[in-house]
């Protein structure tokens, strides 16, 4: 029987050689390339990644620079209009509130504005006071009938027929008190604009007692008064001044003057022919000259057109001038007290430019106005937003005065207040009411529309 299994011999020699080749198979194996890096060849390893990759890696960083970046632009951007929405408060937030302002004085909390019960308002009258004592008994407007003298507005300077060319030497005499002064004070000329239909003229002689706003260039919305009484509704005039432009843009938005020339409480009063090109000076009209406005009026208000007043009036008038003794109240500044400090907030925040500013600024120093905080113990700036005050020859005056000086210089009516406040050194009496007591007085609603310039052809 034959066998299917076959023998082969093997020396030790072949034996030892096959031993060697497995052991060197199984070296080979182990020490594949990349498997493993000792510590001493990772800089030359990072340093071939390096060079590989560098494309890349530069790619990764611009995508993340670039993500970085208009993150910073979106949040940026949503803080700014954030921050623009708090200096723009929506009006319909402090519309109509009457909630008393308060602060805490000597640990109580009291209101800052301090009127009468709603009882004793309704029983207020207007007081009639005579002066004897005030060092101005009489004023004398200048007037003019020369049409050719200078022309409706500007000719390298902003006095024009309304106002008449007050000249250097004209500005120094009526800062000389005198039983009888003679002033620049706005309506010099027949010609010189600013005309009112003889119908609202008609009705503004009858006030005794107005509240007055303004708004020329299309400007503020009008905010019906709130919080009067029953007498003061009956007592007291309400007159707002616009333009032919701000009644476009109110008609366009649904706010119409009815037959009777009345917008809920407030008589609208629409002027032609404004005198200034700039329409910031063309509101100092109605804030500053309503003693001319008004010639048989005894106490005005002023109020913004930003703001919506919201107090009785003459419970103001008894409040800030009656029971302190005071002709004029005006509210203060909350920022700045020196008329040197607002200059330069002026420039800084681009209301006026830094030459016109400098102008004033220098004359200011050659009359060596005190950069004092304080005049006559009162503070030096004014906020001038409400002005209260009765129209006494003296108080007529200080408003001449004071708005020949806007027309002189800048129409930051800031800037010039402390001036004539410290050159008029007989107005003594003036309250000059905080920040706190402002805010009692109106709700701020601030600007809604930027005002059109006025546009005019020679």
């Amino acid at each position: 029987m034959l066998s299917n299994s076959v023998s082969i011999s093997m020396s030790d020699d072949d034996s030892n050689e096959i031993n060697r080749i497995r052991s060197t198979r199984t070296r080979r194996k182990r020490k594949k390339p990349g498997h493993r890096t000792t510590f001493g060849e990772l800089p030359r390893y990072l340093l071939r990644l390096l060079l590989r990759y560098w494309i890349l890696l530069v790619l990764l960083l611009a995508f993340g620079l670039l993500l970085f970046e208009s993150t910073r632009i979106g949040t940026k951007s949503a803080n700014s209009e954030h921050n623009q929405l708090k200096k723009s408060p929506d009006s319909s937030g402090n519309l109509n509130r009457l909630d008393p302002t308060t602060k805490v004085i000597g640990g109580v909390r009291q209101r800052c504005l301090k009127l009468l019960p709603p009882e004793e308002l309704e029983h207020l009258d207007i007081l009639d006071r005579k002066d004897s004592t005030s060092p101005v008994k009489k004023l004398v407007y200048l007037t003019g009938t020369d049409s050719s003298s200078s022309h409706v507005r500007g000719n390298g300077t902003r006095f024009n027929l309304f106002t008449g060319n007050q000249s250097f030497a004209e500005r120094e005499t009526s800062f000389q008190v005198t039983e009888t002064v003679s002033v620049h004070c706005g309506f010099f000329n027949e010609n010189g604009g600013f005309r009112i239909e003889d119908e609202d003229k008609m009705f503004m002689q009858t006030c005794q007692v107005v509240v007055s706003t303004c708004a020329f260039g299309g400007g503020d919305n009008l905010y019906q008064p709130i919080g009067m009484s029953n007498a003061s509704t009956q007592k007291v005039c309400y007159v707002a001044f616009w333009d032919d432009v701000t009644l476009a843009t109110q008609e366009a938005e649904g706010h119409k003057i009815g037959e009777n020339g009345y917008i809920g409480k407030w008589r609208v009063v629409v002027v032609k022919d404004l005198p200034f090109m700039d329409q910031r000076l063309n509101g100092k009209i109605p804030k500053m000259l309503s003693h001319r406005l008004f010639p048989e009026a005894k106490y005005s208000i002023w109020v913004d057109s930003k703001s919506q007043f919201r107090r009785d009036p003459l419970g103001v008038l008894d409040a800030l001038l009656w029971r302190t003794n005071s002709v004029l109240a005006i509210s203060e500044h909350g920022a700045r007290g020196s008329v040197y400090d607002e200059a330069k907030a002026v420039v800084k925040k681009h209301k006026a430019t830094p030459e016109e500013v400098q102008v004033q600024i220098n004359q200011y120093r050659r009359d060596k106005l005190p950069e004092d905080k304080r005049f006559n113990g009162k503070k030096a700036l004014s906020e001038a937003s409400v002005i209260v005050r009765e129209h006494t020859p003296l108080t007529n005056l200080f408003m001449c005065l004071w708005f020949n000086e806007v027309v002189r210089y800048t129409s930051r009516d800031q800037l010039s207040f402390p001036y004539v406040f410290w050159r008029l050194r007989v107005l003594k009496n003036v309250n000059m009411f905080p920040v706190c007591t402002r805010k009692d007085l109106v709700n701020s609603m601030g600007h809604v529309r930027k005002a059109k310039p006025l546009e005019f052809s020679l």
